[in-house]
């Protein structure tokens, strides 16, 4: 009786916790109900701009759709949502493959409903397809790492650091690899297990430098490793003597960038992510087809999605396996064009 009591107020704070965001909808599909979910902690502002992406999507298609997610970012937390997706018969379901192993039985439950499944950001096209998703919406890792690597060899680079805020994600560490393998180091020796707290991280990575003073380069994996990161460099008066890389995009880092500070960002445009898995669910649960091809043909002819990616400068990539939403660098060159949306759409 006690272990079903604390189950069951366990799934009570959850729930709780992670308090949907019903989009209101109006139209013939306002009954349509989807879901996407993030393993990202409250604290993770990239994924405002997701949450943006959903919103327009439930507004271009009449829907309704919820955005939930582990306070923490706790992954088990996480499963046990993609496991209640299932059990609310949500029309549609997306996720991020966080964690494969983690996330295989909860998409299980989903699939086993004949729920249509899309994951987004994280994980792989092959992954995805071995859970059951219709498609994988993201930019591959282990390439852009190794291609934004590849920029700094040109420049010289031959010994960075990775400050990877979260470890516990296996695209982190692929973005690290990638860079690593691209200037032949080994990835595990040039990384930080930063955490997410801004002054632990700034902390580590002022350490790290002062112990390995022939360090040439910084990567960050994304605004919460960036932002203290570029803080450290300042404060040691380092700051644009340190290559310095990064993954997405905020106003920190677009300010760097036009600096001199941050030499470019990768930026996996994490809109597509979010209106393309919505959308995409929203045709395969309409035209009941699980085929990707023929989604992504419907989703390019729908003029309110081309109007958005006119709209915000994007540019996806259509693969067999889905789409690529990246990697694409913003630099000094082009960093004018992507600042409107830094942080809300891009």
């Amino acid at each position: 009786m006690r272990t079903r009591w604390i189950s069951t107020l366990l799934a009570g704070v959850l729930t709780a916790a992670t308090a949907t965001h019903a989009l209101a909808a109006s139209g013939p599909q306002a009954s349509e109900r989807y879901v996407l979910i993030s393993h990202a902690a409250d604290s993770d502002v990239w994924w405002n701009t997701v949450k943006n992406a959903i919103k327009q999507a439930a507004d271009d298609f009449g829907v309704q759709v919820d955005y939930r997610n582990p306070p923490n970012g706790d992954l088990a937390d996480m499963a046990r949502l993609v496991e209640q997706a299932a059990a609310r018969n949500y029309d549609g379901v997306a996720f991020d493959i966080a964690d494969f192993d983690v996330l295989s039985k909860p998409a299980m439950h989903v699939t086993a409903k004949r729920i249509p499944l899309i994951t987004i950001n994280s994980g792989t096209a092959q992954e995805s397809q071995k859970l059951g998703a219709i498609m994988h919406i993201g930019q591959p890792e282990y390439e852009a790492g190794k291609e934004a690597g590849e920029r700094a060899k040109v420049a010289g680079v031959k010994s960075f650091v990775c400050v990877n805020h979260y470890s516990t994600n296996a695209a982190s560490f692929e973005r690290c690899k990638g860079f690593a393998d691209a200037l032949g180091v080994d990835a595990r020796k040039s990384m930080i297990d930063s955490g997410v707290d801004p002054t632990v991280v700034a902390s580590k990575v002022s350490a790290y430098l002062r112990n390995n003073p022939g360090t040439q380069a910084i990567l960050a994996l994304g605004p919460n490793s960036a932002e203290p990161s570029l803080q450290a460099l300042q404060r040691m008066g380092l700051a644009g003597k340190v290559y310095f890389a990064t993954f997405d995009l905020s106003s920190v880092i677009i300010d760097g960038i036009r600096k001199g500070y941050i030499n470019f960002a990768i930026d996996q445009q994490p809109y597509l992510q979010g209106y393309m898995s919505i959308a995409a669910l929203v045709i395969a649960h309409g035209d009941n087809t699980r085929d990707a091809a023929a989604i992504i043909t419907t989703l390019k002819a729908n003029p309110k999605f081309q109007a958005r990616l006119k709209d915000y400068g994007l540019d996806p990539v259509y693969t067999k396996d889905g789409v690529s939403s990246g990697p694409a660098f913003v630099t000094k060159d082009n960093v004018d064009t992507v600042a409107k949306y830094a942080g809300q759409y891009r």
